[in-house]
């Protein structure tokens, strides 16, 4: 190479961090509400097609105004090439926050979520984040029926650790050792807001999960997907995948359902939750705004969970069952439908009253409505 071209070539690549700094991202928070910790998807498409030479293995990510290095995560969605850069970040009301990205290595970032299988426990697959824990059924729970369940569980916490590879190694996770527990009975229910599709007037339950897979893992956002093999609704055969997300920070999981069947061109579905038999429970539900919770009663020295679902839009209709409350949803063999589901503990002392969860349910519905708007400058 000609000593001027290495000259230049050395000069570029000491210049190319200069450079990236002078690349931003505008975020704009749309509503009236603080959104404190939230995770911001940048897609990685748009990105490139403005700054081409971005590695998604060097890159940092800081506050314009400060210089306040961010927590960030590439995420693939099981893919073999990026499909957002993903921040979490803090924006007020109205705000508007400009974001530099600039060449380097990337800052290390504690992982706040976190899920795996879990074949030492018949088949769980359990997930986490900063704030509260989640599992599902595998097949191995079938061959001790007395303890067969369908719907989602609630692991308690009180910390921002991630504790489930901690609770499942010393194995006595229904006592609280300070970090939280696993108190909450699912049973035969649609448990913390699984799904299932009606059918006259009974659930279809899809039992538990057949196949499992790990699309991200971290350390911002947790995304996997459970397949179920087929069952019928009726007279039809029906198959059901399930992609759940968990972000660091949030309270409710993304859950991204698709059904099909070869005979059933639609049919209703029900996301619920388990109504206790105690009596002290506090339900609250909009079926016009799509959405209910639940304040459990108080489950002795243990506590209160508050469960809550909501929809993008509004429900097709609300029931009250003796042993569960369901949103009904119409869905269509082969497309995609989305709802959010979580749970929360009044012992980590974020949310203590039932007035609190109610209304953080129908404030997180309002911002999955209202997304922090991006603009690649």
């Amino acid at each position: 190479m000609h000593p001027f071209m290495l000259l230049l070539a050395v000069w570029v690549m000491q210049l190319l961090p200069t450079v990236l700094l002078g690349q931003s991202v505008m975020l704009i928070n749309p509503t009236r509400l603080d959104r404190k910790g939230e995770v911001v998807s940048i897609s990685w498409e748009m990105l490139l097609h403005k700054y081409p030479l971005l590695n998604p293995h060097q890159l940092r990510v800081t506050e314009a105004l400060n210089g306040n290095v961010l927590p960030i995560q590439i995420e693939y969605n099981g893919a073999d090439r990026p499909l957002n850069l993903l921040v979490q970040v803090d924006l007020a009301a109205k705000q508007r926050k400009r974001l530099l990205i600039s060449a380097g290595a990337s800052e290390p970032v504690s992982s706040k979520t976190y899920g795996r299988f879990v074949p030492e426990r018949k088949d769980d697959f359990a997930w986490e984040n900063d704030r509260i824990a989640f599992r599902m059924y595998g097949k191995a729970l079938e061959k001790t029926p007395k303890e067969m369940a369908y719907g989602i569980d609630v692991w308690v916490k009180r910390t921002d650790r991630l504790v489930i590879n901690e609770r499942y190694k010393r194995g006595n996770y229904h006592e609280d050792q300070g970090d939280g527990m696993d108190y909450y009975h699912v049973g035969r229910t649609l448990g913390a807001g699984n799904c299932a599709p009606l059918w006259g007037d009974g659930i279809c339950y899809d039992g538990t999960y057949a196949r499992w897979r790990v699309l991200d893992n971290g350390p911002l956002r947790t995304t996997f997907q459970l397949e179920y093999d087929a069952w019928l609704v009726g007279t039809d055969s029906v198959t059901v995948t399930k992609t759940i997300s968990l972000d660091a920070g949030s309270d409710f999981n993304r859950i991204a359902v698709v059904y099909k069947s070869p005979t059933r061109p639609s049919f209703p579905v029900a996301a619920g939750v388990v109504k206790r038999k105690e009596p002290g429970g506090i339900f609250r539900n909009s079926e016009k705004e799509g959405w209910m919770g639940y304040w459990e009663p108080e489950h002795g020295k243990d506590g209160i969970t508050g469960v809550g679902v909501f929809v993008g839009g509004k429900a097709s209709a609300f029931q009250e069952r003796t042993d569960q409350y369901l949103l009904v949803l119409p869905t269509a063999s082969g497309h995609s439908f989305t709802y959010y589901a979580g749970a929360c503990w009044d012992r980590a002392g974020v949310y203590t009253e039932a007035q609190h969860w109610f209304h953080r349910i129908e404030e997180a519905k309002f911002n999955a409505k209202h997304p922090i708007r991006t603009i690649i400058e």
